[in-house]
């Protein structure tokens, strides 16, 4: 890093979940502005402009400094525009370090830029992995903790991967879980959200049972026969409570002509009225991977809909299960749930609100 007084740091968003891993660095660094001058970039991966606003002023966010605006695309068209973007910017910007969250497309095209211009890279939510390279989440994971400087890890076994890859052990640091640090930031302002009396969960303070479902992953929703198999096996557990199906625009797109005849359906949610709605759910089933983090921390059963995960903390030490896609697995998993009820809230190291911190004070100049 250059010896400026100050670090200057530009900090990498562009999907929706940057920004719950992202917002607790900005709240943090903005402590020490006699240390720190950051820029927030947001590369347009994906945008929708209203829900974006919504999500920025759930997380208390600033607006971009930066907005790229690169939209959807191929995973190759996405990575380089992305890349060709972003170089201009550290030219004109000459940031001492550049921070990526996660493993979506852009965070790998950061990094790309950041590592041939010789710009230190800090990843945050490091050495996750689901050992499968059908994921094109897998290979950015890969390939950015390959090239970073600070590899911020979430869990031990994360450290473990980072090791057996041939990753220096000063490199890494377990510090926790910037997704929890949002959770637990606004855990409390989530209650004040009346998506529950919208949705008719909620009358006189008592609470329906309820399952809450997300499915956005392209092993599922691409394929037809597979999202409808999926819909159909969810939509039987109608009869037992609702079912709550906030659709990603992507699966969206594959529903066009299927009516579903059981879930009650939302457009995508903003970050405090999905946060309230799966803090009272009974069951919650998906694809996503912050969610089975999410869920953990709040002892909500987790039934994931994929073969793998990158967190095997959250069945290890969690409330999560994996059931991939199949139906008999997701009826039988669904039924010991309403059986069994929820299980305690669970308690990991580090994922205690003060991961930001630990980040921060490593990166302190």
């Amino acid at each position: 890093m250059n010896p400026r007084e100050k670090l200057k740091v530009i900090l990498v968003v562009g999907a929706r979940p940057n920004f719950m891993k992202i917002a607790p660095l900005i709240r943090e660094m903005a402590r020490y502005p006699q240390r720190f001058s950051y820029l927030l970039m947001h590369t347009g991966q994906h945008y929708d402009k209203e829900m974006s606003r919504i999500l920025f002023d759930d997380l208390a966010l600033p607006k971009p400094d930066i907005y790229l605006g690169v939209g959807s695309g191929r995973q190759a068209e996405q990575t380089g525009k992305i890349m060709i973007e972003f170089e201009e910017v550290c030219f004109e910007q000459e940031p001492d370090l550049i921070v990526v969250v996660g493993d979506v497309n852009s965070t790998l095209a950061c990094a790309l830029v950041a590592v041939k211009l010789c710009i230190p890279i800090a990843h945050v939510e490091a050495g996750l992995r689901s050992f499968d390279r059908a994921m094109p989440e897998e290979i950015n994971r890969i390939l950015t903790d390959q090239i970073s400087d600070y590899l911020f890890t979430t869990c031990e076994d994360a450290n473990e991967n980072l090791i057996n890859e041939g990753i220096r052990k000063d490199k890494i640091f377990f510090v926790g879980n910037t997704m929890i640090d949002s959770l637990l930031d606004h855990i409390e302002r989530a209650k004040d959200s009346i998506i529950l009396e919208k949705l008719q969960l909620r009358n006189n303070g008592y609470i329906k049972k309820y399952g809450l479902v997300t499915l956005h992953r392209p092993s599922n929703v691409d394929n037809p026969e597979i999202l409808k198999r999926i819909l159909v096996t969810i939509e039987e557990f109608t009869m037992f409570m609702p079912i709550i199906f906030p659709i990603h625009p992507r699966t969206a797109k594959q529903m066009r002509g299927y009516k579903l005849t059981g879930m009650i359906t939302t457009p995508p949610l903003g970050y405090l009225d999905f946060l309230s709605l799966m803090s009272s759910a009974s069951i919650v089933l998906t694809d996503s991977g912050g969610i089975q983090e999410e869920a953990t921390i709040l002892g909500i059963p987790c039934l994931t809909l994929r073969n793998n995960t990158e967190r095997p903390i959250t069945i290890s030490e969690g409330t999560n299960s994996l059931v991939g896609n199949d139906p008999d697995k997701i009826r039988s998993a669904i039924f010991n749930v309403l059986r069994s009820g929820n299980p305690k809230e669970k308690k990991l190291k580090y994922w205690d609100g003060k991961t930001a911190k630990r980040i921060i004070k490593i990166l302190s100049p």
